[in-house]
Protein backbone atom coordinates (compact mmCIF):
# COMPACT_ATOMS: atom_id res chain seq x y z
CA UNK A 1 0.00 0.00 0.00
CA UNK A 2 1.20 3.04 -1.13
CA UNK A 3 2.54 5.79 1.17
CA UNK A 4 1.63 9.41 1.48
CA UNK A 5 3.44 12.45 2.81
CA UNK A 6 0.96 14.74 4.74
CA UNK A 7 1.15 18.24 3.93
CA UNK A 8 2.16 20.09 7.72
CA UNK A 9 3.39 23.46 8.45
CA UNK A 10 4.66 24.55 11.54
CA UNK A 11 2.39 27.41 12.38
CA UNK A 12 -1.18 25.96 13.23
CA UNK A 13 -0.91 23.77 10.63
CA UNK A 14 -0.69 25.92 7.74
CA UNK A 15 1.01 27.66 4.93
CA UNK A 16 3.78 30.05 6.69
CA UNK A 17 6.71 29.80 4.11
CA UNK A 18 7.61 31.32 0.45
CA UNK A 19 5.02 29.68 -1.82
CA UNK A 20 5.45 29.73 -5.28
CA UNK A 21 2.50 28.15 -7.97
CA UNK A 22 4.66 27.57 -10.71
CA UNK A 23 3.69 26.83 -14.35
CA UNK A 24 5.14 26.01 -17.60
CA UNK A 25 4.13 28.34 -20.46
CA UNK A 26 4.43 28.74 -24.02
CA UNK A 27 3.86 32.87 -23.19
CA UNK A 28 2.79 34.47 -20.21
CA UNK A 29 1.79 37.90 -19.28
CA UNK A 30 0.60 40.76 -17.16
CA UNK A 31 -1.53 43.43 -17.49
CA UNK A 32 -2.41 46.16 -15.30
CA UNK A 33 -5.05 48.90 -17.18
CA UNK A 34 -4.49 47.87 -20.15
CA UNK A 35 -0.84 48.08 -20.51
CA UNK A 36 1.01 45.07 -21.18
CA UNK A 37 3.75 45.69 -17.98
CA UNK A 38 5.31 41.51 -18.05
CA UNK A 39 5.38 39.23 -21.09
CA UNK A 40 7.56 36.23 -21.51
CA UNK A 41 7.91 33.55 -24.20
CA UNK A 42 8.60 30.05 -23.64
CA UNK A 43 9.47 29.72 -19.82
CA UNK A 44 7.73 30.05 -16.25
CA UNK A 45 5.43 31.72 -14.75
CA UNK A 46 5.86 32.04 -11.07
CA UNK A 47 2.94 33.26 -8.90
CA UNK A 48 4.77 34.25 -5.34
CA UNK A 49 3.59 34.59 -2.06
CA UNK A 50 5.74 35.68 0.78
CA UNK A 51 4.18 34.83 4.09
CA UNK A 52 5.26 36.70 7.69
CA UNK A 53 8.04 35.37 9.03
CA UNK A 54 9.99 34.54 5.89
CA UNK A 55 13.52 35.77 4.94
CA UNK A 56 16.62 36.48 2.68
CA UNK A 57 17.47 32.13 3.03
CA UNK A 58 13.86 31.74 1.36
CA UNK A 59 14.34 33.53 -1.18
CA UNK A 60 17.91 32.47 -2.38
CA UNK A 61 16.38 29.15 -2.17
CA UNK A 62 13.07 29.61 -4.38
CA UNK A 63 15.74 31.51 -6.78
CA UNK A 64 17.63 29.00 -7.31
CA UNK A 65 14.82 26.19 -6.99
CA UNK A 66 13.04 27.88 -10.00
CA UNK A 67 16.12 28.49 -11.92
CA UNK A 68 16.76 24.34 -11.92
CA UNK A 69 13.44 22.91 -11.98
CA UNK A 70 13.76 20.18 -14.58
CA UNK A 71 10.46 20.84 -15.62
CA UNK A 72 11.22 20.98 -19.95
CA UNK A 73 11.29 18.13 -21.71
CA UNK A 74 14.58 16.99 -23.09
CA UNK A 75 14.93 15.07 -27.15
CA UNK A 76 13.73 11.77 -25.04
CA UNK A 77 10.47 14.04 -24.58
CA UNK A 78 11.32 13.50 -20.09
CA UNK A 79 11.48 16.78 -18.76
CA UNK A 80 14.93 16.89 -18.06
CA UNK A 81 15.94 20.44 -18.56
CA UNK A 82 15.38 23.44 -16.53
CA UNK A 83 14.36 26.95 -17.67
CA UNK A 84 18.01 27.92 -17.57
CA UNK A 85 18.91 25.42 -19.98
CA UNK A 86 16.37 25.69 -22.49
CA UNK A 87 17.16 29.89 -22.32
CA UNK A 88 13.47 30.38 -21.26
CA UNK A 89 12.69 33.37 -19.08
CA UNK A 90 10.79 33.42 -15.90
CA UNK A 91 7.53 36.07 -15.26
CA UNK A 92 7.12 36.60 -11.39
CA UNK A 93 4.00 37.46 -9.75
CA UNK A 94 3.36 38.26 -6.67
CA UNK A 95 0.11 36.54 -5.69
CA UNK A 96 -0.73 37.16 -1.55
CA UNK A 97 -3.74 34.85 -1.69
CA UNK A 98 -2.11 31.81 -1.85
CA UNK A 99 -1.16 32.20 1.90
CA UNK A 100 -5.01 32.21 2.32
CA UNK A 101 -6.24 30.46 5.09
CA UNK A 102 -9.98 28.85 4.61
CA UNK A 103 -10.74 26.63 7.36
CA UNK A 104 -13.21 28.62 9.21
CA UNK A 105 -16.03 30.30 7.24
CA UNK A 106 -16.17 31.00 4.04
CA UNK A 107 -13.99 34.02 3.15
CA UNK A 108 -10.41 33.44 3.10
CA UNK A 109 -8.23 34.89 5.48
CA UNK A 110 -4.67 36.34 4.38
CA UNK A 111 -2.98 36.91 8.08
CA UNK A 112 -0.53 34.58 7.28
CA UNK A 113 0.69 37.25 4.43
CA UNK A 114 3.58 39.23 4.97
CA UNK A 115 2.76 42.96 5.26
CA UNK A 116 3.44 44.87 1.88
CA UNK A 117 6.97 46.29 2.68
CA UNK A 118 7.97 43.25 3.70
CA UNK A 119 6.45 41.20 0.58
CA UNK A 120 7.93 43.66 -1.97
CA UNK A 121 11.68 43.65 -0.93
CA UNK A 122 11.75 39.87 -0.75
CA UNK A 123 10.29 39.71 -4.34
CA UNK A 124 12.53 42.30 -5.89
CA UNK A 125 15.44 40.15 -3.95
CA UNK A 126 13.94 37.04 -5.65
CA UNK A 127 13.94 38.74 -8.94
CA UNK A 128 17.67 40.04 -8.45
CA UNK A 129 18.75 36.30 -7.68
CA UNK A 130 17.31 34.77 -10.94
CA UNK A 131 18.80 37.79 -12.86
CA UNK A 132 22.17 36.65 -11.47
CA UNK A 133 21.29 33.22 -12.81
CA UNK A 134 21.68 34.60 -16.25
CA UNK A 135 17.84 34.69 -16.42
CA UNK A 136 15.27 37.39 -18.21
CA UNK A 137 12.71 38.24 -15.38
CA UNK A 138 9.69 39.92 -16.32
CA UNK A 139 7.06 40.85 -13.39
CA UNK A 140 4.15 42.21 -12.81
CA UNK A 141 2.69 45.13 -11.02
CA UNK A 142 3.04 44.53 -6.93
CA UNK A 143 -0.19 45.23 -5.56
CA UNK A 144 -1.60 46.40 -8.84
CA UNK A 145 -5.10 44.73 -10.21
CA UNK A 146 -3.67 42.28 -12.92
CA UNK A 147 -4.96 40.52 -15.36
CA UNK A 148 -2.44 37.22 -15.96
CA UNK A 149 -2.51 35.37 -19.59
CA UNK A 150 -0.66 32.41 -19.95
CA UNK A 151 -0.93 29.04 -22.44
CA UNK A 152 0.55 26.68 -19.75
CA UNK A 153 2.54 23.76 -22.04
CA UNK A 154 1.78 20.40 -20.74
CA UNK A 155 -0.16 21.57 -18.99
CA UNK A 156 2.57 21.29 -15.85
CA UNK A 157 2.06 23.09 -13.03
CA UNK A 158 4.26 22.71 -9.82
CA UNK A 159 4.10 23.96 -5.95
CA UNK A 160 7.16 24.63 -4.70
CA UNK A 161 7.21 26.07 -0.81
CA UNK A 162 10.42 27.14 0.76
CA UNK A 163 10.95 27.05 4.74
CA UNK A 164 13.85 28.20 6.72
CA UNK A 165 15.95 28.23 3.36
CA UNK A 166 14.97 24.92 2.21
CA UNK A 167 12.61 23.39 -0.09
CA UNK A 168 9.66 21.27 2.06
Amino acid sequence: MPRYRRFRSSVEGYIDQVRAVVQRVGRASVTVDGVNVGMIDRGLLALVCVAEGDGPDDVVAMAGKLARLRIFPDEQGRMNRSVIDIGGKILVVSQFTLCADVRKGNRPSFARAADRSQAESMLEAMVGHLEAEGLAVATGTFGGRMLVSLDNEGPVTVIVDVENGRVV
